[in-house]
C-alpha cells in the first residue's frame, strides 16, 4: 500500500506514543505532524529540481529550501544531501553549513561540527544562531569554557530571551555551579514575566515545580493551533526537566523525559535536536551503575 508522509508518520508515532504513555500516566499530547503545505512544497521543489532548467544559484537555493523542509519533517539524510548539493554550487551558503554543523553535533562528530560553524561565522559574522549551535557543540564536546564564551555571545544579542539565558546557564554551571546560579538570578530580572521561556527559567531557579511547569505549558496557547503549541512546549519542558534530572543524578527519570521529548516529533526545535545526545548519555550513565 502506498502511504503519504503524513499517514506514515502517524502510524510510526502512534506506536511509539503507546509505549511512552506508560511512562507518564495521563499523557495527553499528539506528535506534531507535517502539515499539508509542507508536503505540497516538497512535491513542488521535487518537480522544479527534476524538470526545470535552473541557473546554478537557483539550483543551490532550491536544494537548500528542500533541505529545510526535509529537516522539518525529520528526513535528515535527505536534508543533508540537499545541503551538500547546495554547497557544491554555492560554497558561501552559510545557512547550509549551519545545518550540517547541527547534524555533526548530533552524531558526536565534534571536529567537523566546529569546522562547519566556523565556516558560518566566517561567511556571516553576525549569524547569532551559529554561536548558539557552536556553543552547544562545544558543550557536548566537553570544551566548557569555549562553550560559555559562544553562548555568552548568543545571549548578548537579546538579553530578554529566556532560551538564551537557559543555554548560557547550562554551559556556565559546568564551570562554576554557584556563580552560574547567581548569574541566572540576575538575568532573570530582565525577562518578561509572562513569557513561557521565563517559566522555564523559574523552574531552574526552583520557583516552579515540575507539576506546575507542565500546568503552565497549557496556558495562553495560540488560539489558531493550541494543540501544536502545547506539544512544542512539552518538547521544551521535558528536555529541560531531563537536563535537571541528569544534573541531580536521576538518569532513570531523565531517560523517561527524553523519550517523551522525542515522541513530540518537533524536529526543528533545539531541544528535540539534542535530546538524542542526552538520551545516550543518560542511558550510558545507567549502564555504568549496573
Amino acid at each position: 500500500m502506498k502511504l503519504n508522509l503524513r499517514v506514515l508518520l502517524t502510524l510510526v508515532f502512534a506506536g511509539w506514543l503507546t509505549g511512552c504513555a506508560t511512562t507518564q500516566k495521563g499523557l495527553l499530547f499528539e506528535p506534531v505532524l507535517p502539515n499539508y503545505q509542507t508536503e505540497l512544497n516538497i512535491a513542488k521543489l521535487n518537480d522544479i529540481l527534476s524538470t526545470v532548467k535552473l541557473t546554478e544559484q537557483q539550483r543551490a537555493r532550491f536544494h537548500y529550501d528542500r533541505g529545510v523542509l526535509y529537516d522539518k519533517v525529520g528526513l535528515r539524510l535527505l536534508a543533508r544531501y540537499d545541503f551538500r548539493q547546495a554547497l557544491k554550487v554555492n560554497p558561501r551558503l552559510a545557512d547550509a553549513y549551519n545545518f550540517l554543523g547541527i547534524y555533526y553535533t548530533q552524531e558526536g562528530d565534534f571536529d567537523n561540527a566546529y569546522e562547519a560553524f566556523d565556516s558560518v561565522l566566517e561567511l556571516a559574522p553576525n549569524y547569532d544562531y551559529a554561536h548558539l549551535n557552536l556553543g552547544i557543540a562545544l558543550y557536548y564536546g566537553k570544551r566548557n569554557k569555549l562553550a560559555s564564551q559562544n553562548l555568552e555571545e548568543f545571549y548578548k544579542v537579546d538579553t530578554h530571551d529566556g532560551y538564551r539565558v537557559l543555554w548560557l546557564f547550562i554551559a556556565n554551571r559546568e564551570n562554576d555551579k554557584k556563580a552560574a546560579l547567581e548569574t541566572l538570578k540576575t538575568q532573570r530580572e530582565q525577562l518578561n514575566p509572562e513569557a513561557w521561556s521565563t517559566v522555564l527559567v523559574d523552574y531552574y531557579l526552583g520557583k516552579v515545580s515540575e507539576s506546575a511547569l507542565l500546568k503552565y505549558a497549557k496556558e495562553n496557547l495560540n488560539a489558531e493551533q493550541p494543540d501544536v503549541e502545547y506539544t512544542e512546549r512539552l518538547c521544551e519542558a521535558y528536555f529541560y526537566m531531563a537536563k535537571q534530572a541528569r544534573m541531580k543524578g536521576n538518569n532513570k527519570k531523565a531517560v523517561e523525559y527524553l523519550k517523551l521529548v522525542l515522541a513530540t516529533n518537533v524536529h526543528d526545535f533545539v531541544e528535540y535536536r539534542y535530546a538524542g545526545i542526552e538520551l545516550s548519555l543518560a542511558e550510558k550513565a545507567l549502564l555504568e551503575l549496573k
